[in-house]
Formats: C-alpha cells, sequence, structure tokens
C-alpha cells in the first residue's frame, strides 16, 4: 500500500495575454503585489493561433510569460487561479478602455516533470480540484525538452514557449538541489 507524502513545492508562472504592452506591465505590477516577485519574463509574443478571445479582448493580442520567485505548494494553484480570476476584473475596471476583458491571466507551475495551467473549463483531460477550478498537465518534460500532449493549446506547442518554460525548469531544479529533497520524491531530483 502506498503511503501518502507531502508533495514537492512548484515553480509558480502565469501567462498574460493583452492587446497593449502596458497593459501587460501593469498586470505584471499587479501580479508582483499579489504573488510575490517575478524573477524571470519571457519575450512578448503574437498570440496569433486563434482568434477565440478578439470579441473580449480585442485584435493584435500579445502573450508574456512572467515566472515567480517563490515556489508553491501545487494545492495552492486554486487560490491563485480564484485571485489572478479577481484581479483580471480589478485590472478590467482599472484600465476601462470599453473592452470586457482587456487582460487575461493564466496561473500555472512547472515541476520537474510537467508544467499544469489552471482553468475554470472542465474536459476529458481535465481534473478538478476545487472551487470550479481544474488542472490541466499541458507539456511533459521527456528527453531533456518539453513535450505537448494532443490536448497541449496550440501557443503552447511553440518552440519558444517550450525554450521559456525549459529555462524556468532549470531554475528551478538547480533551486530544488540547492535546497535538498525536502520529502524524498524522486521528481525535484531529477535533471532530465
Amino acid at each position: 500500500m502506498g503511503e501518502p507524502t507531502a508533495p514537492e513545492p512548484v515553480k509558480l508562472f502565469c501567462a498574460v495575454l493583452a492587446g497593449r504592452a502596458e497593459w501587460l506591465d501593469r498586470a505584471c505590477t499587479a501580479l508582483e503585489g499579489e504573488l510575490g516577485p517575478v524573477d524571470m519574463a519571457s519575450d512578448t509574443w503574437a498570440f496569433d493561433c486563434t482568434d477565440y478571445y478578439e470579441k473580449e479582448m480585442g485584435p493584435g493580442l500579445r502573450r508574456r510569460i512572467y515566472s515567480f520567485a517563490r515556489l508553491i505548494d501545487p494545492a495552492e494553484l486554486v487560490e491563485i487561479k480564484l485571485a489572478t480570476n479577481r484581479l483580471e476584473q480589478r485590472l478590467a475596471a482599472e484600465i476601462a478602455c470599453g473592452l470586457p476583458r482587456p487582460v487575461n491571466l493564466d496561473p500555472g507551475y512547472v515541476s520537474a516533470s510537467k508544467l499544469v495551467l489552471a482553468t475554470t473549463k472542465d474536459y476529458t483531460h481535465r481534473v478538478y480540484m476545487r472551487d470550479g477550478i481544474y488542472a490541466e498537465a499541458t507539456l511533459r518534460w521527456r528527453r531533456g525538452r518539453f513535450e505537448p500532449w494532443e490536448w497541449t493549446y496550440p501557443d503552447y506547442r511553440k518552440a519558444e514557449y517550450h525554450a521559456f518554460f525549459g529555462r524556468m525548469r532549470g531554475a528551478y531544479v538547480q533551486l530544488r538541489r540547492e535546497q535538498g529533497p525536502a520529502r524524498g520524491n524522486k521528481e525535484a531530483q531529477s535533471g532530465d
């Protein structure tokens, strides 16, 4: 019989989608106020895989991803998603540009073996956590790189995303090595 163990801490990030660079910056400031200091930021990428968000967010959307310095318990992802939902509403009121949703915030985490996103939408490959929040393993670490699953969003299939998340994972693995294995979980000790 397996013994339940506490999970290893994981590296928090938030993917931000907005139509203007200044809104991405504003979201970063708001996220730092809520989640703590950012330690890595991706380049700004065109969000051109779908027009799904254009009706509520406008055209010319851009994506930037922020990684946070503190590690979290994976179960905290629920509270963080609820907090980023409230933050989206606050930013919409502050920006007041006539768009219902000028900023989209998608938190997730990276561990040694996977990238997980939080969502409010259920589907066959998502697992319910609590309070209306689901989790999805969006990417897996395999053979020294991140790989998509059949359900992975088109933007998360791109090489630049994999490269950024690979750097983020590298920083996470290095930090976990320096801290030492807290609970004997081999995942945190894995270098590849």
